[in-house]
Order: C-alpha cells, then sequence, then structure tokens
C-alpha cells in the first residue's frame, strides 16, 4: 500500500487553525512586557530629566509664561517668556500718587459789608474756590499756577494742601488771556511738585486724568481720554483794553471738568501735567466735553508771570473791523473783485508801531508775513501765538485800489 500526500492537493485541504492555547500566550506576553516597560519608564524619568536626556528638554522651561515658537528654527521646538502685563487701573493710581499732593485748593476771599456800620471793618468771606498746581519749590517760597478767573478780584488768597493745611498765598501777576495767573506761598509746607510734561506729545485716544477741587470736594480725580490737544475755540476776552477775541489752543478731552476744577491739573498717565483746566462747556448738548490750557502754550505765560507780575504781547496799536461787516459800504475801498476777505483799518493809536509804519485808516490788510488773513479772529491768533515783541513783520494791505507793502516792527502791550 502506497504513501498518500495531499500537500499539493488543493481541493480537499481546509484552512489550518493555530491552537487557542499559542494565541492567549502572545497576548499576555504582551501585554506583561508593556507593564514592565511602564514601570521602568516612571522610574527612570526622573533622572532622564535630570541630565536633559528627555526630548524637547533643551528647549523648554519650568518657568511660567507664554510659550512662543522660535521663529530663528527650523524645527518646531518651543520656550516659554515672562510677559509683565500693564495694568491700567495701576498706572492710574501711580499717576494720581505723583500728582495729588502738588495739587492745591486756591480760596478767594472778599471783604463783605453788612452795611449796618460803616465804621466796622468789612470782614473777610470766601468768594469762590478753584484748584491750582504746585509747579517749582526755590528756597522759602514755593509756586503756584491756577485760572485767572479763580483769583479774581480776591483780596486775600488761601491755598489749601491735600492735608487741609491752609497757608496764605501772595498773587504775583495775572493773564486774562491766557486766563492764567500764579502764586506765591512759604515752601516750608509743601512736600511735592508736580513735574510737567509736552501736550504737544499726547496722542488722540490716549488716556488723561484731571484732578482737583469740584465743588469743594478736594483731591477729585476723573478719568477720560484726549480727542484733540490742538482744538481751537473762539474766544472773547475782556480786557482793559477792551474786547479781544482770538482762537484759543486747547485740549479736548472727555474727563469730567466741574466748577472748582478750574486750575487744576490734566495729568497723562506718567503723573506729568499735561494741562491746565479750563473753559468747561456747560451746555447740555455738550456735556461732558472739558477743555485744558495746554502745558506748552502755559509754560511761557507762566515764567514771565512769575519773573515780571505780567504778561507782554505784541501789539500794533490799531483798530481793525472785518471787511465782511463794512458789505454795505465796500465799493468805497474800490478793492478789486478777488478781494473778499480781510480788515479794515478803522483807528491808528498816536505814536503807535501802525501809524510808524504809515498805515492809515480805510486801509485793508490782507496778509501779515504772507500769512493770509480771513478775519479780526484769525488776524489776532496768529499775532499772539506766532508773532514776538520787537519783531519787525511784513504788512500787505491795500488803498484806494492799489496793493502795497509796508514794514512794521511790533510793539508790547500787557493784558489784564
Amino acid at each position: 500500500m502506497g504513501y498518500y500526500s495531499n500537500d499539493n492537493d488543493g481541493s480537499n485541504k481546509k484552512p489550518s487553525r493555530s491552537p487557542r492555547y499559542a494565541r492567549s500566550g502572545w497576548f499576555i506576553s504582551g501585554l506583561l512586557g508593556a507593564l514592565v516597560a511602564i514601570v521602568v519608564f516612571f522610574i527612570a524619568s526622573p533622572y532622564l530629566a535630570k541630565h536633559n536626556l528627555l526630548p524637547g528638554s533643551n528647549d523648554s522651561s519650568q518657568v511660567s509664561g507664554i510659550p512662543t515658537t522660535d521663529a530663528t528654527s527650523n524645527s518646531q521646538n518651543h520656550h516659554t517668556e515672562n510677559l509683565t502685563i500693564k495694568n491700567s487701573t495701576d498706572s492710574v493710581e501711580s499717576a494720581v500718587d505723583k500728582v495729588s499732593p502738588a495739587v492745591v485748593a486756591v480760596i478767594n476771599m472778599q471783604k463783605q459789608s453788612d452795611g449796618t456800620n460803616f465804621l466796622q471793618s468789612d470782614t473777610l468771606q470766601e468768594a469762590g474756590m478753584g484748584s491750582g498746581i504746585i509747579y517749582k519749590k526755590s528756597g522759602q517760597y514755593a509756586y503756584v499756577v491756577t485760572n485767572n478767573h479763580v483769583v479774581s478780584g480776591a483780596d486775600k488768597l488761601e491755598v489749601q494742601f491735600d492735608n487741609n493745611t491752609k497757608v496764605t498765598g501772595k498773587l504775583l501777576g495775572e493773564d486774562s488771556l491766557y486766563d492764567l495767573a500764579v502764586i506765591r506761598i512759604p515752601s516750608d509746607k509743601v512736600n511735592k511738585v508736580a513735574s510737567f510734561g509736552q501736550s504737544s506729545a499726547l496722542k488722540r485716544g490716549e488716556p488723561v486724568i484731571a484732578i482737583g477741587n469740584p465743588l469743594g470736594f478736594s483731591g477729585s480725580v476723573t478719568q477720560g481720554i484726549v480727542s484733540s490737544n490742538n482744538r481751537m475755540i473762539e474766544r472773547t476776552v475782556d480786557t482793559q483794553g477792551g474786547q479781544v477775541q482770538y482762537n484759543a489752543q486747547v485740549i479736548q478731552t472727555d474727563a469730567a471738568i466741574n466748577p472748582g476744577n478750574s486750575g487744576g491739573a490734566l495729568v497723562n498717565i506718567q503723573g506729568q501735567v499735561v494741562g491746565i483746566n479750563s473753559l468747561k462747556i456747560a451746555e447740555t448738548d455738550t456735556e461732558g466735553i472739558g477743555f485744558a490750557i495746554p502745558i506748552d502754550v502755559a509754560i511761557p505765560v507762566i515764567n514771565q508771570l512769575e519773573k515780571t507780575g505780567k504778561v507782554e504781547r505784541p501789539y500794533m496799536g490799531i483798530g481793525l473791523v472785518d471787511l465782511s461787516e463794512v458789505a454795505g459800504n465796500i465799493q468805497q475801498l474800490n478793492l478789486p473783485k478777488t478781494v473778499t476777505s480781510g480788515l479794515v483799518v478803522s483807528q491808528i493809536s498816536s505814536n503807535s508801531p501802525a501809524g510808524k509804519a504809515g498805515l492809515k485808516e480805510g486801509d485793508v490788510i490782507v496778509a501779515v508775513n504772507s500769512q493770509k488773513i480771513k478775519d479780526y479772529v484769525d488776524f489776532s491768533t496768529y499775532l499772539y501765538t506766532k508773532l514776538k515783541v520787537g519783531q519787525t513783520v511784513k504788512i500787505d494791505y491795500y488803498r484806494n485800489g492799489d496793493k502795497k507793502t509796508t514794514s512794521l516792527t511790533l510793539g508790547g502791550k500787557t493784558f489784564s
């Protein structure tokens, strides 16, 4: 009987099956191996980490921070950096702490008579209160800047510090045009002097802080933002020489500036004075718009008031009327049709710079130093902000229809 094999016979072959015990053995062995690997890893990982043998251990640290991608590497490694995030509230508090001790209350004391006994001395009573800023301390004196209208009419000035201590102040000088005044006080109780910043550096949207004594509440603080550091608003000021109209440069902010805040500090986030609060618009439809005198504009005035007690400004000695206001008589001026704006000379003071320059009544001024003059406000703004006492300027004008030019040396005049 021969040997029979079906190895090459596929027709009757059945699939081979591994024994059950073999599959179970491989599974148990694999599971035990994985468990051993995990245990070994956890035992060895502290040693590996200590010697920087773990993947990525050279590129990261345990310092708390924000992970950032290393842009100088092509790898995906990361490192952490410590970042300091400014807290705006902390910044405001810091700015207020720097300036508040230098912001004072200025009390306007005036004599009041009851009218019953003319032999009895008039008593001093508080007529008003504003704010001020201690900006300088030198020897036995310190100096306070405030608004002119805060000290106007005072028979006595009292300056109250943030700790409620009071001293008597002496008015050194006042300027009605820019609404500024300087007071001198004893320096022995002055512990803090404010520092001035640069109002020209203010940006739209930059936060500012108003510090003052609104409604008698000392040390009040309001916060807002800058809308403009160069807003021009038309002002009419009564002076001893008559009314003056001009465009005043101001800082516009929405920081609340209320009665009593006048003369107080407008401060940037660094704690520097960038403006002197003033000129609050009270109309209901514009509530929330406050103005401050830019410190860059105020400093030259402050320095003059401190040194001389007055501010001398350019002066021509001339009366002027807007050309638009003499429309009924414009034909008498024989002006070319192209001349539609300018200033008509209505009066010339005797021995004045204008008289010496040869100007006459009826002349129509159209330019100063090639700067076109549209109206009186335009002229006075240019005169007070761009020109100086003693400066020689070129005046372009029309006389009987002819265009002429003359040189005029500006005199000086004090406004109080």
